[in-house]
């Protein structure tokens, strides 16, 4: 089965990677790629106490989400949405276990409400007022491919936008030598069931074994390869580049993504 959906807006942050318009010269190769540590901007559609709370993946996801909605023209309140992680928020379980591990086990409310897989897509219905339906999955490292399915079979079966919020966040050591994800890193998508003024690229998914495509760019590869989320950046290179082309995207041990990619 293949199922095919449009692109009208792309949101992007990640090490060396402000922002998609910025970022697209260093992914099409016209620009050196300068990698340095991510920084997440203040989540400054929360009410300040929220605001307070939120961790690493809050952030993350309301930047790169509120960046691909803008540009496609929307309102982020009318969109139904798909978050997709590895793991979810590392620097808030590496807090819980750390307490859970000292002589007072007392977790804190903030902490605990933090914990569950699906805060980041609470907080991001409080900052924009959505009460569309969310779905969030936990796919280790085939939490970008699992996410781009499920936005896209959104788009496909019920003839409606969808936004996908593909993020992932470092966690600290301990947990980092089990779980060694660098840096904050994430992608969003939005994608619509027909072409409009907006579209950037048709996309056409389907499954296939081939090996999933690497980036020429020695660094850029390694980020791809140490950040499930980042395993889309063949996807986001290929719009970069401005040329109609095939990409294979990591998906599972043994099946990967097969994008047909017809740019608007």
């Amino acid at each position: 089965m293949i199922l095919t959906a449009y692109i009208e807006g792309i949101g992007l942050l990640g090490p060396g990677l402000d922002n998609w318009p910025d970022s697209q010269a260093v992914l099409a190769g016209q620009a050196p790629y300068q990698p340095h540590k991510t920084v997440l901007p203040p989540p400054a559609l929360l009410p300040a106490a929220e605001r307070r709370r939120s961790g690493a993946i809050v952030k993350l996801t309301l930047a790169t989400g509120l960046e691909a909605i803008s540009a496609a023209g929307l309102d982020a309140a009318s969109l139904p949405s798909v978050f997709s992680s590895s793991g979810g928020d590392g620097e808030n379980c590496h807090a819980i276990c750390e307490m859970l591990a000292s002589d007072d086990r007392q977790i804190s409310p903030t902490r605990f409400h933090n914990s569950v897989h699906n805060a980041a897509a609470g907080y991001w219905s409080i900052a924009t007022g959505a009460m569309t339906t969310s779905s969030v999955l936990c796919a280790f490292d085939a939490c970008f491919g699992a996410g781009l399915l499920e936005a896209i079979t959104q788009v496909v079966v019920d003839n409606t936008h969808s936004v996908l919020l593909a993020c992932d966040t470092s966690y600290p050591e301990p947990l980092y030598s089990a779980r060694p994800i660098p840096d904050a890193f994430g992608i969003a998508l939005v994608l619509a069931p027909q072409r409009s003024a907006q579209a950037l690229a048709q996309i056409s998914v389907s499954l296939t074994d081939a090996s999933a495509d690497r980036l020429d760019d020695a660094a850029l590869e390694s980020l791809r390869r140490a950040i499930p989320a980042a395993r889309g950046l063949p996807l986001l290179r290929a719009i970069a580049l401005g040329q109609d082309r095939h990409v294979v995207l990591d998906y599972l041990d043994n099946t990967r993504l097969d994008v047909a990619i017809t740019l608007c």
